[in-house]
């Protein structure tokens, strides 16, 4: 068994269009080669740099940030453990973060968020005076717990 994939093949195994694996080829998050036929193909290890695109994305990680983390990683040999760590890390603060508000957010959802709508006349627990919408508009207990 060869360890190259069609495109046909890494779209498959991947479960990303053909066009999505065009357009992180274009960007540069992942490579291809091509034959004396001109069909491109595609080392099995890119496998991981999709899932990880994948997986990046369903979380909101921009593909600027993505990519800042795969060229760290080498290509032509396996990555170690090592590297996958200090791959890891990058995105640890950011993740911890996030986890932090969505956590608040599904805490807070059935009751007021700062948002203001609730803040002037029938929410004096929370937010007596309206003191969050001194901190600016929009939803500023959410905003504070992100930040």
């Amino acid at each position: 068994m060869t360890s190259d994939l069609t495109v046909g093949e890494m779209a498959a195994r991947s479960g990303v269009a053909v066009s999505a694996l065009h357009f992180y080829e274009a960007e540069g998050l992942i490579q291809s080669w091509r034959t004396p036929a001109n069909h491109r193909r595609y080392d099995r290890r890119e496998l991981r740099r999709v899932a990880i695109i994948k997986v990046a994305q369903t979380l909101g990680v921009p593909l600027a940030e993505v990519r800042e983390v795969l060229d760290a990683l080498p290509r032509d040999r396996p990555i170690s453990a090592a590297q996958w760590n200090a791959a890891g890390q990058v995105w640890h603060n950011r993740l911890t973060a996030q986890i932090e508000a969505l956590t608040a957010l599904r805490d807070q959802m059935g009751s007021c968020i700062g948002c203001g709508c609730l803040s002037l006349e029938n929410c004096p627990l929370y937010n007596p005076e309206d003191i969050a919408g001194r901190d600016g508009p929009g939803p500023r207990r959410w905003t504070r717990a992100k930040e």
